[in-house]
């Protein structure tokens, strides 16, 4: 009888780990940077808690000199994989200088042709900017926007999609301009995608809704975030955004928590127990 219980215990926590591991049919990633300080102490045991939470793969934040936090490109594309998970993008940029018609472009192209063929290396699909300096005309926000779209020509070539992660002074106004719809008008949807951040969209004061349905298609990446653990504020109307996914162009979901209520493992965790729960994901 004791055999017979062990057995039944040993199946029972083999479903449990299954179902720990596949929680949700659509795949969720993680930005690292959610975890930052843990895989400064810990990097293997934060990806091993990563994984086991059940994310399919991760979104980088620490490519430095060639390297991905401190590891080649293959080394780190190694870790990733041995625990199951997938490397899909990282966020990577270089801003020009203040005066941009000062602009060395012969160092800036160096520096890309390196960082895209790291990025090639350790399996990236995606190559995303994370930010941009709040430029004061049109005429350095036109620069930007053609500097974006060579990269994206660039990293399509290398088998890669370039996009731009937005965060809230993006829907300030230059020249009586919106700066995001500036650059979504001035950008080449075959090079260059938007990996919407939900959370700052609300925070510049419009609806993510709103601009999915006023430029179909260019976001192919959204990062669900919130003001600390997602769903804790209540400011992002997660539901009519999981629900306007196709006119979006939306294939991939990742989970970002800058700020926490909890340890950061934690908020993490109770985030992607969040989406789990919504019957999007299931």
């Amino acid at each position: 009888m004791k055999k017979i219980t062990l057995v039944i215990l040993i199946i029972l926590s083999a479903i449990l780990n299954i179902q720990a591991k596949n929680p949700s049919k659509k795949a969720i990633y993680l930005q690292l940077y959610s975890l930052r300080d843990d895989i400064k102490t810990d990097f293997g045991g934060t990806l091993d808690k990563v994984a086991s939470m059940g994310f399919t793969g991760i979104e980088a934040a620490g490519y430095k000199e060639g390297k991905f936090y401190g590891l080649t490109p293959e080394e780190f594309k190694t870790e990733i994989e041995k625990r199951g998970m997938k490397v899909l993008s990282s966020h990577v940029g270089k801003s020009l200088p203040d005066e941009v018609g000062k602009t060395n472009w012969d160092d800036i192209w160096a520096w890309w042709d390196i960082t895209i063929a790291a990025h090639k290396a350790a399996g990236m699909k995606f190559m995303v900017t994370p930010s941009m300096p709040l430029v004061k005309t049109l005429s350095d926000l036109k620069t930007y926007c053609d500097y974006y779209n060579r990269i994206g020509e660039k990293c399509h070539a290398a088998g890669i999609q370039f996009g731009y992660h937005n965060h809230s002074f993006e829907f300030s106004k230059i020249e009586n301009e919106i700066m995001y719809d500036y650059m979504l008008k001035n950008t080449n949807p075959d090079n260059v995608f938007f990996q919407m951040d939900v959370y700052w969209v609300v925070r510049g004061g419009y609806s993510p809704v709103e601009y999915f349905n006023k430029y179909p298609g260019r976001f192919e990446i959204l990062h669900l975030k919130d003001n600390k653990e997602i769903g804790e504020s209540g400011m992002v109307g997660f539901d009519a955004i999981f629900g306007s996914t196709k006119v979006a162009g939306a294939n991939y979901f990742i989970v970002e928590v800058e700020k926490y209520n909890f340890t950061p493992i934690e908020s993490v965790r109770k985030s992607l127990l969040y989406l789990q729960k919504n019957s999007f994901f299931n």
